[in-house]
């Protein structure tokens, strides 16, 4: 697999995918041809113009997979594939409907480079269950592509020993999924992202990451660090502790 995984696609206080632009064009080929999943958003349009306009001066190709024709055709022109952020209910319900689900597995598995961001991230994983989203759609079912046998959390937040909120945690919510899931899940903190090139992968981008297991204490990833060992776990799912 060749995946770019980022938590988040806008940085506060920079622009579309700014905090990451240069690990972007270097994972994309020169010129690419760049279909562009938006489904995770209502107006296909207008998000795809925003990426169309974040990647321009990079040389790259940017084309909605809703802009004309079959989607899962766009993957066969393609050099890449970029699925985007918003909420991944929405998202995974339109790659069941389109076709685009299976027609990713099959061209990722074989070698198409996949980018995503926050919800497109989701996507990589065998399951949505540890997504932050509202169900504001119900999908054929919560799984997703399985490009990596692990869960993914975007946009991972640590608990604010200040707030007065009662709702769980971040850390909680995952400690009750690992209750009745033994999957690892990897919390990728905004500005960060996972690199996956082959049996490799590694964590970059600008704050450190946290796996948690079930039976273990949460523990930071640094920056940098190989984690490729996530690569050749088993999901079991529904097996409660």
């Amino acid at each position: 697999m060749n995946l770019l995984l980022l938590s988040n696609s806008t940085q506060y206080g920079r622009g579309y995918l700014e905090h990451a632009l240069d690990t972007v064009t270097g994972f994309l080929p020169d010129g690419a041809r760049l279909p562009f999943v938006p489904y995770a958003l209502a107006d296909h349009d207008a998000y795809t113009a925003k990426v169309r306009g974040a990647l321009a001066g990079a040389g790259i190709d940017v084309r909605g997979v809703h802009e004309g024709g079959d989607p899962p055709a766009r993957l066969g022109e393609a050099d890449a594939v970029f699925v985007g952020g918003g909420n991944s209910f929405r998202l995974l319900s339109a790659l069941y409907r389109t076709g685009l689900r299976k027609a990713l597995i099959e061209a990722v598995g074989g070698g198409l480079p996949y980018m995503g961001a926050s919800a497109g991230t989701n996507m990589a994983a065998p399951s949505l269950r540890t997504t932050n989203d509202m169900p504001i759609v119900e999908p054929p079912s919560f799984e997703a592509l399985g490009l990596v046998p692990f869960r993914i959390n975007p946009h991972y937040l640590d608990p604010d020993p200040a707030s007065t909120h009662k709702g769980e945690t971040r850390e909680e919510r995952l400690t009750e999924f690992l209750e009745e899931n033994d999957v690892p899940v990897l919390g990728l903190r905004e500005g960060s992202w996972l690199r996956v090139d082959g049996d490799r992968a590694v964590i970059g981008g600008e704050r450190d990451a946290r796996l948690f297991r079930r039976g273990a204490e949460p523990r930071e990833i640094a920056v940098g660090s190989d984690v490729s060992e996530l690569l050749r776990v088993t999901a079991a799912f529904d097996t409660r502790a």
